[in-house]
């Protein structure tokens, strides 16, 4: 999961697997594969960035899942 900020100040764990898409409105709102939607203070590119990074870990075995 990576985590981001929701629009009160709050973080919220997303399943980075379910991303379908995001779109910019300005917020970031992120769009999962069951239609529920997150909208979240992070760039578009920084939750990328994010979810690139997390990958990055899970491959490298750095990541450990709770």
């Amino acid at each position: 999961m990576v985590i981001l900020t929701k629009l009160n100040g709050e973080p919220i764990g997303v399943n980075s697997g379910q991303i379908e898409y995001i779109e910019s409105i300005p917020e970031s709102k992120i769009i999962m594969m069951n239609g529920r939607y997150h909208i979240v203070k992070e760039s578009q590119e920084e939750i990328v960035e994010k979810v690139v990074r997390y990958n990055q870990e899970i491959r490298k075995g750095t990541k450990v899942e709770a």
